[in-house]
């Protein structure tokens, strides 16, 4: 159970209206200017926007998979390891962290993944 770095970047292509931005030590991904996703290359981890609830369960079921990265705005975020996690968990979690910041009208243009 791995996830490799293209394929979490393929993941992303998958979205409408996907913003990439490049720092020196990561990548973050928004939609319509809100973020939604961080990428670190070096610790092969990936940091993605998720409800309060969602952060919490993740968390608490597979520590050694999801970490708390931070609460904002009513939203808790998770550092997911990609050597710990499988395609289809991945897809759904970074649809979901999309979701959470897309408009509604272009959200009901993608639909979830099955």
């Amino acid at each position: 159970m791995s996830v490799a770095s293209a394929e979490f970047h393929l993941m992303l292509k998958a979205l409408a209206d996907v913003e990439r931005s490049d720092a020196k030590e990561w990548e973050s991904y928004s939609v319509r200017g809100k973020r939604f996703g961080y990428y670190w290359p070096r610790t092969q981890t990936v940091g993605l926007k998720q409800t309060l609830s969602e952060q919490e369960a993740l968390v608490s079921e597979r520590p050694d998979v999801f970490e708390v990265q931070f609460t904002a705005g009513g939203f808790g975020w998770v550092v997911v390891h990609l050597d710990g996690i499988e395609a289809d968990e991945l897809t759904e979690l970074v649809y979901e962290a999309w979701r959470l910041s897309a408009p509604e009208e272009l959200v009901d243009q993608i639909p979830p993944p099955c």
